[in-house]
């Protein structure tokens, strides 16, 4: 039988049945699927459950060899590497941590997964959160060769997530994506009446961080070229919550909070927002049992890395949305 080459192993492979087996060095030959990945993100996937901060340690240190020589955590992979994978004792997760459904699957194939994230949930570990979106899914499915993700969102923003289930995909699509081949729709609940027509927000966005180190957007000159189409789909009044209109948000550039501050900038902040937003409302929101930001992302467009047909994949609109519409009326 043939093997993969990225999981074909020499060297010790322990003794013992499965209960008793001691962990052994691996040589781990790289295949095309993951020439081209650098070698920490290989790691995590060849040695799931175990930190980042674990990672980076056994690289620094030696014990991780490329081609028999030391290596970097940032190098890339190239076919036919040969990658020495210490051993590594890694605590048994319970099952029951990761619940097969959590995560409900909007399309699915031997390339691509796309999902439904949920509000609330990073897309992975790293700034204080141990345990992401993309470590669940290879805890729940550790038969898969590969889980990567192709692009991220906000952990406060909910809806379209695609995670690359070949290495050839992922490098198709991040192509596509910075070619701006990959369309990416989103609907927002922003404070104040948007009575105009549809605009385009140009404006560049400069990354920095604040006293605390916490990373945040504003709009500078000199920042970087970020563009947003935004369409006004219904004006309504909330009895509480005053004037709201709910806008459609398209994507030209995928630029950190984007979308949050462009529509800051012109006055009509996201609802739940805790970094741009309306603070004393995003109080009151939660108070009458509206406790997230009102971004989803709604639709993507693109075609299949591998055999190019167009994929329109649409997720849900969240039931928080329907249920404050319901409780506003229309502008008089």
């Amino acid at each position: 039988m043939n093997v993969p080459a990225a999981r074909q192993m020499t060297g010790p492979s322990g003794a013992g049945n499965s209960a008793t087996r001691q962990p052994a060095v691996r040589q781990v030959r790289i295949d095309e699927d993951h020439a081209g990945q650098r070698l920490d993100n290989f790691l995590l996937t060849e040695l799931k459950g175990v930190p980042k901060s674990r990672i980076y340690r056994i690289v620094r240190s030696g014990e991780v060899r490329v081609n028999s020589g030391r290596a970097e955590a940032q190098q890339r992979l190239n076919a036919g590497d040969l990658v020495r994978i210490p051993p590594v004792r890694v605590a048994e997760r319970p099952v029951s941590s990761v619940p097969p459904g959590a995560f409900p699957v909007i399309y699915e194939d031997d390339a691509l997964l796309v999902i439904d994230k949920p509000v609330g949930v990073a897309v992975h570990g790293g700034s204080g959160v141990s345990f992401g979106v993309i470590e669940q899914l290879r805890a729940a499915r550790p038969q898969a060769r590969l889980l990567e993700l192709v692009h991220r969102i906000d952990r406060d923003t909910s809806g379209l997530l695609i995670v690359a289930r070949k290495r050839s995909a992922l490098l198709a699509l991040h192509e596509a994506m910075r070619r701006g081949r990959v369309g990416k729709r989103y609907i927002a609940m922003v404070q104040g009446d948007w009575s105009g027509p549809p605009a385009v927000l140009r404006f560049p966005l400069h990354r920095y961080l604040t006293a605390e180190g916490e990373r945040r957007v504003m709009v500078r000159d000199g920042g970087q070229e970020a563009g947003t189409r935004v369409r006004p789909l219904a004006r309504l009044v909330h009895p509480t919550f005053g004037p709201l209109t709910l806008i459609q948000a398209d994507l030209e550039t995928g630029r950190t909070h984007q979308i949050r501050v462009h529509l800051a900038h012109v006055g009509h902040r996201l609802l739940g927002d805790d970094k741009y937003g309306d603070f004393e409302l995003n109080k009151s929101l939660q108070q009458n049992g509206f406790k997230r930001m009102f971004l989803h992302a709604l639709e993507v467009v693109f075609h299949h890395p591998v055999d190019g047909r167009e994929l329109r994949l649409q997720a849900p609109w969240p039931t928080e949305f329907e249920r404050l519409k319901q409780a506003c009326h229309a502008p008089v």
